[in-house]
């Protein structure tokens, strides 16, 4: 069967999209097939930058959750991409436990891969030590180390969190920072990863050869990342 892959960490502004966004271009770039869902519902991330693959998804509404699981059952060759809105761990929660998610996930064969996206702060470290308390082993977790902040994770380092985290079978990757003024280019074109590494003649706004080429870099390095834990 699938891996469903959950892309969250409650905290807003970490990345969480940029994250489902690299997944998605990932994915595609690989050729594996793929389903996303979007539970955004003011600026949704996979809907805008890759619309073809993506539906919306409504988090207080079981009957909406209910086809992220319908579809991983009726689409074993497909990955499911789940891209989460911040401040979504509640209601979220609240489908997994009362609709029995989990077990059923186990019976049919069903991966979840929760990727908890982090920045260097100490909030995000609470949040993961949440997460584990009330989930333990039940994931399948990878800690996404993002540096939009800075690149020291010293808080999480000597938390204790990350190595209950590795105990628990959790990977760890690092996301490198996109020049911002280039991440702005991309976001004001709407361009996917693939459109922002290739030239757009007719767009004069677009980027320039050496933003490209940043791209290009950081893009290489986030698919090893990625490459390390599989999808």
């Amino acid at each position: 069967m699938t891996t469903i892959h959950l892309i969250g960490g409650e905290k807003g502004g970490v990345g969480k999209s940029v994250v489902a966004r690299l997944l998605a271009q990932y994915m595609i770039d690989h050729e594996i097939p793929f389903i996303g869902f979007d539970t955004d519902r003011s600026h949704g991330s996979l809907l805008r930058f890759y619309a073809d693959y993506a539906s919306p998804t409504v988090i207080d509404d079981y009957q909406s959750l209910d086809t992220i699981m319908e579809t991983a059952t009726a689409n074993p060759e497909r990955r499911i991409l789940v891209d989460l809105a911040a401040q979504t761990h509640h209601p979220l929660a609240k489908w997994i436990d009362e609709s029995g998610v989990l077990e059923l996930a186990t019976e049919l064969g069903i991966s979840l891969r929760y990727w908890n996206v982090m920045d260097s702060g100490k909030d995000c470290v609470d949040l993961l030590s949440n997460m584990l308390n009330q989930y333990g082993s039940r994931f399948n977790y990878v800690l996404v180390q993002n540096q939009l902040r800075d690149d020291n994770f010293n808080i999480l380092e000597y938390s204790g969190i990350k190595d209950r985290a590795l105990d628990l079978n959790a990977a760890v990757i690092t996301l490198k920072r996109l020049h911002p003024p280039v991440m702005t280019k991309i976001d004001a074109n709407s361009y996917s990863f693939w459109a922002a590494k290739n030239k757009d003649a007719d767009n004069r706004k677009g980027l320039g050869l050496l933003e490209r080429q940043r791209v290009k870099i950081w893009l290489n390095h986030a698919y090893k990342e990625i490459e390390s834990v599989g999808v």
